[in-house]
């Protein structure tokens, strides 16, 4: 393993095969929650974005896959990390109910949370599963936030899916962990259910958001 990923062995193109192809369950992802967007009455502007971000993550993560560069990189990343702290301060405020002020310093703090852990992770971890450690504050995140929820009838849908969400991710990141580790029993890698179980991960997001209702701000009684 030369190039980051396990199945990748040389600078080609096409030398991450699964890896690039799985990226479309990004977009069929995408393309399933837009279907449901269009069917929802008041057609939730925010949850459109993360829809959009959620195609972007594909077509980024894709082109990393096929074309790594710095360029690429970015591509593959910012979509990714808009879409986590959005969503986190989104959750914030719809979920909890949470002033501005509020989902502002508490998404700060979960920033700082993410690089925390990403620099710990790379002074700790080998280099092989150090990448991962970032990850985890939005593993923290999903059920710190499902946990937080209140026990609003309206809300025990989106709690269910974040909840799920949150078991998915965890098994989602120990693909993404264990893809350099396992590398010579597996040659394909595990990289590519990193991208699977995203997709489903990202998609169960999305249904929670668009459950959550578009002519409030939050469901929460009183606000």
């Amino acid at each position: 393993m030369r190039f980051g990923y396990c199945e990748r062995l040389d600078a080609s193109f096409w030398a991450e095969p699964i890896n690039a192809v799985t990226n479309a369950a990004f977009l069929v992802a995408a393309l399933m929650a837009f279907w449901l967007w269009r069917r929802q009455e008041g057609r939730d502007r925010i949850a459109l974005t993360f829809i959009l971000l959620v195609f972007a993550i594909g077509v980024g993560s894709f082109l990393f896959h096929t074309m790594p560069n710095r360029w690429t990189v970015l591509a593959d990343v910012v979509p990714i990390q808009l879409f986590a702290f959005g969503y986190f301060a989104f959750a914030l405020s719809r979920y909890l109910g949470a002033s501005g002020l509020v989902t502002a310093i508490g998404t700060l703090a979960f920033f700082g949370l993410a690089l925390a852990l990403s620099w710990a992770g790379r002074a700790i971890l080998p280099a092989m599963v150090a990448g991962s450690a970032g990850y985890a504050a939005f593993l923290l995140g999903l059920v710190g936030i499902a946990l937080a929820m209140p026990r609003d009838p309206e809300l025990n849908r989106p709690r269910k899916l974040l909840a799920l969400a949150g078991a998915v991710f965890a098994a989602s990141l120990t693909m993404r962990s264990i893809d350099g580790p396992l590398c010579g029993a597996l040659p394909l890698g595990t990289h590519w259910l990193w991208h699977l179980l995203n997709a489903l991960v990202l998609y169960t997001l999305l249904r929670a958001a668009l459950l959550s209702g578009s002519k409030s701000t939050s469901p929460v009684p009183g606000r």
